[in-house]
C-alpha cells in the first residue's frame, strides 16, 4: 500500500479464512519501506499533473511494479517467511489520478470523485499504477491490484474502499464508532452501533498530512519531509483570520459520498496557501500550524455536519501517519469538547450567511493552545475524552496505526480471489456491490 503522500510502501502480513459473515482475519506482522527519493519525486510530479509522456508513464508503471515486488520480498525476509508460503498479494498501487466533478475554488476547479466532461461526455476515472504482472512474476505470488475502477463502473466514487475492513474490525453491538485514517487525505468510516453493512457510510473529510508535508518540504528546502511531533507547528502562532479563510473551503460543505486527493489538495492548492500566508503576514511555522489546525477542524466539521446529527458516536479510532501528530490530536479533542451534542457545525458564518437550525460555527476560535512538553507524551496523545467521544489509537483494537490500510487491501484481495464483492455501496455511492480488482496469476511454482 502506498498512499497519496507517497512517503513509503506499507506491507502487512495477514492470515485470512472463511467467508462473510464469518470471515476471520488476523494481522500477523507489518513493516514500511521507503521509496527511493528519485522515484518518489517522479511519482509526485506525475500525481501533481505535471506534463508527462506516454512513455514516461509506462516506464513509471513498470518501475513501480518492480519496486512493489522488491518491497514484498523484503517484507518476507523481515517477517522470516518464505514467499512460497504466501498465497496472495493485494496491491493498491500508487494513485496518480482520481477525477471528479469540478467547481471553482481559489481560482481553479476541484474534484469530488464524480464525472466531469471529457470529449463531450461526463467521465469519471481513476488511475493507480505499479504493474501487477511484474509483482506476480518477480515474487511468484498471484497478485490482485487495480481495485477502484470496478466501483466507479457501478457509479461509485471508487473511494473509500477501506470501510469493508473497518466494518469487520470495528462493528460493535452497543458502541457507535468512527474510524479516522490520517494519511495524505483524512477519511472517516462511520459504523453505528449494531450496524448492518448497508448502514455504514464513509467519505474523505479533507486534507490530513498532505498540506502539512508540502509546507514543511517547501520551507526546509526538502531537508524535512514531515513535521515530526508537530515541532514546527508548535513553534508557530495561530492566525484566526487565516484559519477561518481555510475553513471556507467549499469541499467541506459537500455532502457525502465524496472523495478528494492530490488533484485538489496538491501543488496548486499549496501555492495558493503560500499566497494566503503572505497576505496574512504568516511566518513559515505559523502557516504550518494553520494547516495542522485546519486538518483537525475540517474533520470535526465533517463529524458535526454529516455524522453526529444522525448517528450516536462513542469512539473515534485513529490510524495513519497523522496519528503521530500531537497537535492534530489535541485539536481534535479540544474542538470536540467545545461542540458537544448533535450540533451541525459550520465552517465560518457572517451575519449575511444563511444559518441552519442548530448550527454553531467552528473555526479559529476553537484553535487549541500551544502544546507544552507535558502534553506530547504517548499517553496524552490519545487518552483524551470529550463530553461524548473517546479518542483512541487503532492499536488498542488490534491493528497498529500504520498497518490498517495495507491490512485492508489484503482483505479486499482475498474477497476478490473468492469472487465476492467488497465495496460498500453506502460508502462509495455505487449502485451495486462490485468485485474489485484484476488478477495477475503467478507462474506455476
Amino acid at each position: 500500500m502506498s498512499g497519496t503522500s507517497a512517503d513509503a510502501i506499507d506491507v502487512a502480513l495477514a492470515r485470512i479464512s472463511g467467508a462473510p459473515p464469518h470471515l476471520n482475519a488476523k494481522l500477523l506482522n507489518h513493516t514500511s519501506i521507503n521509496f527511493p527519493p528519485q522515484l518518489r519525486k517522479q511519482i509526485l510530479r506525475v500525481a501533481e499533473q505535471q506534463p508527462v509522456s506516454a512513455g514516461d508513464l509506462s516506464q513509471l508503471n513498470f518501475r513501480l511494479g518492480e519496486t512493489f515486488a522488491e518491497a514484498a520480498l523484503t517484507a518476507c525476509r523481515r517477517f522470516r517467511i518464505a514467499p512460497k508460503k504466501i498465497a496472495l498479494i493485494g496491491s493498491h498501487g500508487q494513485t496518480i489520478f482520481h477525477q471528479g466533478r469540478a467547481i471553482p475554488y481559489l481560482g481553479r476547479p476541484f474534484h469530488q470523485g464524480r464525472a466531469i466532461p471529457y470529449l463531450g461526455r461526463p467521465t469519471a476515472s481513476t488511475l493507480q499504477i505499479g504493474e501487477a504482472s511484474i509483482i506476480a512474476a518477480r515474487t511468484g505470488i498471484t497478485t490482485i491490484a487495480d481495485f477502484r475502477p470496478a466501483d466507479i463502473a457501478q457509479g461509485g466514487q471508487g473511494a473509500p474502499l477501506v470501510p469493508y475492513a473497518d466494518y469487520l474490525l470495528y462493528h460493535h453491538p452497543k458502541l457507535g464508532r468512527v474510524s479516522l485514517n490520517l494519511g495524505g487525505i483524512a477519511n472517516i468510516t462511520v459504523i453505528p452501533a449494531n450496524a448492518k453493512p448497508s448502514q455504514v457510510f464513509a467519505f474523505d473529510t479533507g486534507p490530513a498530512n498532505m498540506l502539512i508535508d508540502a509546507l514543511v518540504a517547501n520551507f526546509t528546502h526538502n531537508r524535512q519531509r514531515y513535521d515530526k511531533d508537530a515541532r514546527l507547528a508548535k513553534q508557530g502562532s495561530s492566525i484566526p483570520a487565516l484559519i477561518d479563510e481555510l475553513m471556507r473551503d467549499p469541499y467541506l460543505k459537500l455532502a457525502p459520498p465524496k472523495s478528494t486527493g492530490r488533484e485538489y489538495y496538491g501543488r496548486i492548492y499549496v501555492e495558493e496557501l503560500l499566497r494566503l500566508g503572505r497576505r496574512h503576514k504568516a511566518k513559515p511555522n505559523d502557516l504550518i500550524r494553520a494547516a495542522t489546525i485546519f486538518t483537525a477542524l475540517s474533520i470535526v466539521d465533517a463529524l458535526n455536519r454529516f455524522v453526529r446529527p444522525k448517528t450516536k458516536i462513542h469512539q473515534l479510532i485513529i490510524s495513519g501517519g497523522g496519528a503521530q501528530n500531537p497537535l492534530i490530536l489535541a485539536q481534535l479533542a479540544a474542538t470536540l469538547s467545545a461542540s458537544p451534542g448533535n450540533q451541525v457545525v459550520g465552517a465560518s458564518f457572517s451575519a449575511s450567511q444563511p444559518r441552519l437550525a442548530g448550527v454553531d460555527p467552528v473555526g479559529a476560535q476553537h484553535a487549541a493552545p500551544l502544546l507544552g512538553k507535558a502534553s506530547t507524551s504517548r499517553k496524552s496523545r490519545f487518552l483524551r475524552r470529550s463530553t461524548q467521544i473517546e479518542i483512541l489509537p487503532s492499536r488498542q483494537l488490534g491493528v497498529p496505526e500504520n498497518a490498517k490500510e495495507s491490512f485492508a487491501f489484503a482483505l479486499l484481495a482475498y474477497e476478490t480471489f473468492h469472487r465476492r464483492p467488497s465495496n460498500v455501496p453506502s460508502a462509495t455511492g455505487a449502485r451495486h456491490p462490485a468485485i474489485l480488482g484484476k488478477i495477475s496469476y503467478a507462474s506455476s511454482r
